[in-house]
């Protein structure tokens, strides 16, 4: 095999997520839902990277995340660069940045809070990676969360 040759097929049309920790990487198809899609999913993990040692990359055709999506991902994997592809170039990359607020998608770690004992979403204020209840002002680090 030449070793110029890609190990993954380029996809024409859709999104690249790079970048994810390895041992994130189906964390992160869970979270985006990328079962529930009708398109080609390719998901690969363990490939070498600089920046974070050992990667997982996951390339969508046809799919472009919405703000929301993205802000999912940032729970599980901050940092990761979304690059948006369009005829077979990368025409945009977006760096995921962790939202002011996290809605629906983490669970608070105290048993007595109301989102724990009655049908409703959780919300957090994130402040330098640790994350207070809106209801509770339980705090926990982003690093430690069980999604919901």
């Amino acid at each position: 095999m030449n070793k110029n040759q890609m190990l993954v097929a380029a996809i024409e049309n859709g999104t690249v997520i790079d970048h994810i920790p390895s041992e994130k990487t189906y964390q992160v198809a869970q979270l985006l839902k990328l079962d529930e899609l009708g398109t080609p999913v390719t998901i690969g993990y363990n490939f070498p990277s600089k920046k974070v040692g050992k990667k997982g990359f996951i390339k969508v055709e046809n799919k472009w995340f919405t703000d929301e999506e993205i802000s999912r991902l940032s729970v599980v994997a901050p940092n990761v660069v979304l690059n948006i592809i369009h005829d077979f170039e990368v025409v945009e990359k977006k760096t995921v940045r962790t939202p002011d607020e996290i809605r629906g998608i983490v669970k608070c770690n105290n048993p007595k809070c109301i989102t724990n004992n009655e049908p409703m979403q959780t919300l957090f204020h994130v402040t330098d990676g640790i994350l207070t209840c809106h209801y509770c002002e339980m705090e926990q680090d982003i690093n430690k969360v069980e999604l919901v």
